[in-house]
């Protein structure tokens, strides 16, 4: 079986995603193939500030020696600057991710891995953008979800970038079915797990002390869960977030359901937030991204740590592979 080609989108110019990239470059790759979607000055400039050699190649041709990058080009409309982030080359980032994620939908790559985006330069070029995970659930018309996951735990978010005091009221039966639904099948689908057990935490603490700290658990979380255990799918809970995370736990669960941002994501990130990915669960094809933001403030400096970026590199392409073996 060919090795799934993945595109990779290395996020702001200006930011640490281009030397990234041009790291992951140096070394051969067993697992996959990789297309990087980007401008091409931005690369060599990053390459040159790190010290390593850069082959940019046509992208149908295959990385072969330390430094071979198969590249499709999307020139950026002004040179860049390190840690200068310009909204005028807004729609060259925003043109690679819609471009991979086309080529994703029409089989051209089998999945892609993208780096960190600056929201704001992004809104100030004249785009209005929220996210890369909305922006691709918008291009493909699916429902997603967010997953966080490392090598200790997977964590999906039934909400995710809300103040704490609207969680309450966007949390009704409707989208947990549809979040429990797709995190499901994308664990049975690209993680190969046959029948996932999915730990849902509870919204309130100690999951409401059987009414006496809430009853969303009651009213709202445990109707739902009776109705898909019904399906047949594997959902302990709704479970107390302080204890639910505990090692012993853990090892009984393929994921976890958070209710909120900050409820399970504190946890992901101090159990290993280096190799930490963020997934978006639900498109057509496999999406990875790199759990940090640009860090402005190490761009060209040759310090950026390339571990989140490898780490979704190779969740990508096993996601992909058994998708393709699927």
């Amino acid at each position: 079986m060919a090795l799934p080609r993945l595109a990779l989108v290395p996020g702001e110019p200006a930011g640490v995603g281009p030397e990234l990239c041009v790291r992951l470059a140096q070394r051969p790759r067993s697992d996959c193939t990789l297309v990087t979607l980007a401008d091409p000055a931005t690369m060599r400039a990053a390459a040159e500030a790190l010290g390593l050699p850069l082959n940019l190649l046509h992208e149908d041709d295959v990385a072969r020696e330390p430094g071979d990058m198969p590249l499709r080009m999307f020139p950026n409309t002004n040179a860049v600057g390190f840690g200068r982030p310009d909204p005028r080359n807004a729609g060259a980032v925003i043109g690679a991710l819609l471009d991979a994620a086309e080529g994703c939908v029409r089989g051209r790559f089998a999945g892609m891995v993208t780096g960190p985006v600056q929201k704001s330069t992004i809104n100030e070029g004249g785009i209005a953008y929220t996210g890369t995970t909305e922006l691709l659930a918008g291009h493909a018309g699916r429902d997603v979800v967010m997953m966080l996951a490392n090598d200790v735990v997977r964590v999906a978010l039934a909400t995710t970038h809300l103040p704490l005091r609207e969680v309450p009221d966007a949390i009704d039966a409707v989208l947990l079915r549809r979040v429990l639904r797709i995190t499901h099948e994308a664990l049975r689908r690209d993680f190969g797990i046959a029948e996932p057990v999915i730990a849902v935490l509870g919204l309130n603490p100690h999951a409401g002390e059987n009414g006496h700290l809430g009853r969303e658990e009651l009213d709202l979380i445990v109707p739902v869960l009776e109705q898909l255990r019904a399906e047949g799918m594997r959902l302990p809970g709704p479970l107390p977030a302080d204890t639910a995370f505990l090692p012993q736990k853990l090892a009984g669960f393929d994921a976890v359901l958070a209710m909120y941002h900050d409820q399970g994501l504190p946890v992901l990130k101090f159990s290993g937030f280096e190799r930490a990915v963020n997934l978006t669960l639900g498109l057509p094809y496999p999406r990875v991204a790199v759990d940090h933001g640009t860090a402005l403030d190490l761009a060209g400096r040759g310090i950026a740590d390339p571990s989140s970026l490898e780490a979704a590199v190779a969740t990508c392409a096993r996601m992909a592979a058994q998708r393709q073996s699927g």
